[in-house]
């Protein structure tokens, strides 16, 4: 059990660190696209990458990737999709446009908030809040203040497109955590990339200028983007939380902003302030506090 629990653990590490260098290719994708036309066709690349999974999993049990659909119909899958995936679209969609004017670490730090969001978004679900949550929650603002608030007391924009995001984010996780125990995890997943694609192309039709040209020199980051931070990133979390608790999963996925910030300093040059890492750490600590209850019950 324990060597299952380890190979867990180092799964959900893998898909962490996909998940943070997707901040870097994201970065570096919207040199050439529009943050709309680039999450499209990153997430049509996602909902593609998944066909194989949706494949593999027709004739396996059901507990591989989630809750059956013994208890809901093909309609309640699609109308849970479309509702996660105006989420996604809407979270997604902050988050690329602030990755104009923040970096990489910063963003998925400020994205990373909803690990401290979704306990005291549960509140209004009735769920118990652990005392430890509160003490995150301070630490986490802490940590945001000195990150992203400047000495004039003032915050850069794409800080509060990101912290827009991460509150949509925290939604999203609540919603999904909903619909998986009525229905299968896998295509819920398929239906939401692919509203989120849709939305996006819709939304960059309109307001900006894609050419074949400038998807090709995005080729890169879009295919890390899509293939590997949704398919590949997906399957790993989906298999390595099938041997751990919700909790310890959560604390590992949370290493992703640490592995933004790596790639941040070693792909793009980026670098922060002494308070700006002060501000990290702090957010960083309330992360793995806000997991503090979950792991006492466990």
């Amino acid at each position: 059990m324990k060597n299952k629990e380890l190979k867990a653990s180092m799964l959900l590490l893998l898909a962490a660190a996909i998940w943070g260098f997707a901040f870097v290719a994201q970065r570096i994708g919207i040199r050439y696209l529009g943050s709309f036309s680039f999450n499209g066709i990153r997430f049509a690349m996602g909902s593609v990458s998944l066909i194989p999974l949706l494949i593999f999993f027709r004739h396996k049990p059901n507990d591989t990737v989630g809750a059956g659909e013994t208890s809901a119909d093909f309609s309640t899958t699609v109308k849970s999709g479309v509702l996660a995936g105006l989420v996604l679209f809407t979270a997604a969609s902050l988050q690329q446009i602030g990755l104009i004017y923040t970096t990489a670490g910063k963003a998925a730090f400020i994205t990373g908030l909803y690990i401290v969001l979704v306990p005291i978004f549960g509140i209004f679900l009735k769920h118990k809040i652990h005392r430890s949550t509160w003490v995150a929650v301070v630490l986490a603002i802490i940590g945001l203040y000195l990150l992203s608030v400047n000495k004039n007391f003032t915050i850069a924009k794409g800080d509060l497109y990101q912290i827009g995001g991460a509150f949509l984010w925290a939604v999203h996780i609540l919603l999904i955590d909903r619909f998986t125990k009525s229905v299968d995890a896998l295509k819920l997943s398929f239906i939401q990339f692919t509203t989120c694609s849709v939305l996006s192309l819709i939304v960059a039709a309109f307001c900006e200028h894609i050419t074949l040209h400038a998807v090709n020199q995005a080729l890169i980051p879009l295919l890390y983007g899509g293939i590997c931070s949704v398919g590949i990133a997906y399957t790993l979390q989906v298999v390595g939380q099938k041997s751990a608790k919700p909790s310890h999963a959560a604390i590992i996925l949370s290493m992703e902003s640490v592995f933004a910030s790596i790639g941040g300093m070693l792909i793009l040059n980026e670098k922060l302030s002494g308070r700006g890492y002060l501000g990290c750490a702090l957010m960083m600590s309330g992360m793995l506090l806000s997991q503090l209850g979950s792991l006492k019950r466990s």
